[in-house]
């Protein structure tokens, strides 16, 4: 058995910017109400044409750049994404492609904002009973051009936005230096609370008139109820991966959550009683990525110093499914 870490880390934003005052001139809002629902101010949207893998790509060489490693170096994909370029195949193989890596392996993981915990997790176990030396673990999306942006969608359409987040994990030379635990929930009773229903295999033809005409190919999400559980789930899930390590908040150097929104991030901050600045937030830059928001984070953190050797550091998501859970890392 070895143990896993992440040898480096990258992200990727779309250069355009959309404000709040933009989406005013498409939808009844305004940047007081957003901000205030939210804590966005603006977000990055892809230019037509452009996908999840083409976001990934600049993410996947940047993470191994940071990892002081060349593309044929990785022997599997795990690629995070809700916005998949096509029905199938998969991202994974589109960005297998787009490295170059011949034969390499790769694996789509379809669990929305908790994509990037639950492919860290699989990264850890294949590096830790020695089936893989090296593995691209991306979180990618293109939420734009998927969004219903007038009036009836706002509460959904001001919340998202495009991006991409990747992490090379390999093995540690150094034992203290690892993946110390991964805490994996999921609720699937509440799955219709935050989904997508069409087109759906449940329908023939998969996408009617009627699903067009009612907006049923737009996400729905019943915000107050997704709200309470994104709470109190990542709150526990925080807890759970302490206790499992048998550690304190105050060991925590920095915690990294869901970028979902600031109002969830911070009553959860409240519960935990974890000062502000041991926790990193950029929502207000690029609003939710879902599987991106957590490796577009952890990128920033590094970079910014936030994240030194030998720091705990705690990655916890919640999302779609209801599907939840926790990575502990020793930096």
């Amino acid at each position: 058995m070895y143990n896993a870490r992440i040898l480096g880390a990258g992200s990727y934003l779309p250069e355009k910017i959309v404000t709040n005052a933009d989406l005013e001139e498409l939808m009844d809002t305004s940047d007081e109400w957003i901000r205030q629902r939210t804590g966005i101010h603006e977000r990055r949207f892809v230019e037509p044409g452009v996908g999840p893998t083409d976001l990934g790509l600049q993410a996947a060489r940047r993470a191994l750049q940071s990892a002081g490693l060349a593309p044929e170096q990785i022997d599997f994909i795990i690629f995070a994404t809700l916005s998949p370029e096509y029905g199938f195949p998969g991202c994974g193989c589109l960005l297998q492609e787009k490295l170059g890596l011949d034969t390499v392996g790769a694996l789509d993981v379809r669990n929305q904002c908790t994509g990037f915990v639950y492919s860290l997790a699989i990264a850890d176990q294949f590096i830790r009973t020695g089936t893989y030396g090296h593995i691209l673990v991306v979180g990618a999306e293109v939420h734009s051009t998927g969004l219903e942006m007038n009036t009836r969608g706002r509460d959904v359409a001001v919340i998202f936005g495009d991006g991409a987040g990747a992490v090379v994990v390999g093995r540690s030379e150094n034992g203290d230096r690892r993946i110390l635990s991964s805490h994996l929930h999921a609720q699937g009773k509440y799955a219709r609370k935050l989904y997508l229903e069409a087109p759906s295999s449940l329908h023939y033809p998969r996408m009617t008139e009627k699903m067009l005409r009612e907006g049923r190919y737009y996400p729905y999400m019943d915000g107050r109820y997704v709200f309470k559980h994104a709470v109190d789930r990542m709150q526990n899930s925080v807890r759970e991966a302490l206790a499992e390590n048998h550690l304190e908040i105050e060991d925590v150097g920095l915690l990294i959550l869901h970028q979902a929104n600031l109002r969830i991030s911070e009553a959860v901050v409240r519960s935990l009683k974890i000062p502000p600045e041991r926790v990193f937030s950029n929502i207000q830059r690029y609003g939710n990525t879902t599987a991106a928001s957590i490796p577009i984070a952890l990128d920033e953190a590094v970079r910014e110093g936030r994240v030194q050797p030998g720091d705990v550091v705690v990655l916890a998501a919640f999302g779609s499914g209801f599907t939840w859970g926790a990575s502990m890392l020793r930096w």
